[in-house]
This record gives structure tokens, C-alpha cells and sequence, in this order.
């Protein structure tokens, strides 16, 4: 099954324009096909491409930490500050990873290239965590399941040019065809970071952005990388 890169419907296999909103398909299809989930494989590949540009990475994830705990001491509008620009700021290190697959030389502005995206990732980031508290109030396992299903929304956002809706639902039918390969990579990503702030959170200028670079090629691995990334894939370790 694969699903329009424009607005996440779904696909017949020998389709070359979406039935739903009469886009153009790409050649190569939305979804790569048989791609299975290997957790340990992006994990190796986030460690490589973080280690292409380790400082900045670093200095990005202290500046984040930084923005965050300011806006933690002003009442009231410092959450509402911070809910508005948390998700473009992290999709600012899949942009980065995003950039060095495709053999391009970033620069530390490239990570603020999600606030492009403002509107529809603030969107995707309430309504997201809507429906996962909901799942979580029901029965738990509904907002496990869906925390999982939307693990590639933000880069489908940033990458495809779709809105929050189609993200999410993009996201969410991709995942769900292997959704337990992408629980037990989730999970990995969960306790990486917790270890990371068992020292000290000094670990987490470390582990967060790994995390997101693992995350982003997983994300290539399933979805390809669009057009107007120059270059070529690097040798990433299989």
C-alpha cells in the first residue's frame, strides 16, 4: 500500500496521480517499498551523521536547552512561547540530517529552517498530543499506539511540504503496517536520552540530537529524501 506524498491518501499500485487531490506522483512512488524496520541500522547511521557535525549539533542542542529553560521562568507566556517554538526548533536537527544524507554542507542557521514551517507544525504538535492524551486517558495503549504512528509527522511536514493532517495520517498508516519494529526503535530512543540525563543531562547534548539523525534516516530508509536535496546519499553503515 502507498499513500500520496501531497496529501496522504491513499494509492493504487499502478497509479500516476492521486485520486484525491489530482497531484502528480513521483516515479519512485511516496512510500519506498519493502523496507523493513531495523532499529539498530538507524541507530548507527544517527551516530554517523551526528559525528559529520558534531559541534553543531551540540551548540544547537544547548542553545535549544537554553531557549527552553528562559521561557521556564516566565509565567504564562513562556509556555505559550515555548509550545509555539519547540517543534519547529527540533525539526531544525532533522533538517540538518536531512542535508548531510544528501552530501550538503550545512550551516547553523539550516537548523532554524523548521520555523518555515510554523504554523503547520504547531498544529501538528496540538493536535498530536490531543489525540495521544486522549489515548492514554481511554486505556494507555491507544496513545502508546498512536506516539508511535506519529513518529515521522514533523519530517513528512519538512521534507514533503505536507500539511499537519496529511502528515500525521502519512505517518501513522506507514507505522502501523510495522508498528512493534517501530515501538521497540522508539524505545531504544527512550532510554538513550534517559541516559543521557542520568549524567548530569550533559548526555543529552549528546543523545537528543543522535536521536533525531536516527530518526531521520530512518525516515529516508522509508519515505526517500525529496528531489531538491542536492547530492547523494553517503555510505552509511548497513
Amino acid at each position: 500500500m502507498s499513500f500520496c506524498p501531497h496529501c496522504g491518501g491513499m494509492l493504487e499500485e499502478s497509479a500516476t496521480t492521486c485520486p484525491s487531490c489530482g497531484g502528480a506522483l513521483p516515479a519512485t512512488g511516496p512510500v519506498i517499498p519493502g523496507a523493513t524496520v531495523q532499529p539498530g541500522k538507524y541507530l548507527r547511521n544517527g551516530w554517523e551523521l551526528f559525528k559529520l557535525y558534531p559541534g553543531g549539533f551540540v551548540a544547537f542542542a544547548l542553545l535549544f536547552f537554553i531557549i527552553q529553560g528562559i521561557l521556564s521562568y516566565l509565567p504564562r507566556i513562556g509556555g505559550l512561547i515555548s509550545l509555539a517554538i519547540s517543534a519547529p526548533l527540533g525539526a531544525g536537527f532533522y533538517v540538518v540530517s536531512a542535508r548531510l544524507m544528501q552530501r550538503r554542507t550545512p550551516e547553523f542557521q539550516d537548523f532554524f529552517t523548521g520555523f518555515q514551517f510554523l504554523l503547520p507544525l504547531l498544529l501538528l504538535s496540538v493536535v498530536s498530543a490531543v489525540l495521544i492524551v486522549l489515548g492514554f486517558i481511554l486505556l494507555i495503549l491507544p496513545g502508546i499506539f498512536l506516539m508511535v504512528c506519529y513518529l515521522f509527522s514533523s519530517m513528512l511536514v519538512i521534507d514533503r511540504r505536507l500539511d499537519f493532517w496529511p502528515a500525521m495520517e502519512l505517518s501513522r498508516r506507514t507505522v502501523q503496517a510495522q508498528w512493534f519494529g517501530f515501538f521497540v526503535f522508539l524505545l531504544l530512543l527512550v532510554l538513550i536520552n534517559l541516559g543521557g540525563a542520568a549524567l548530569l543531562g550533559i548526555g543529552l547534548l549528546i543523545s537528543l540530537p543522535v536521536s533525531a539523525c536516527a530518526v531521520a534516516a530512518a525516515y529516508a530508509e522509508f519515505f526517500g529524501l525529496r528531489s531538491d536535496y542536492s547530492g547523494s546519499m553517503p555510505q552509511l553503515r548497513t
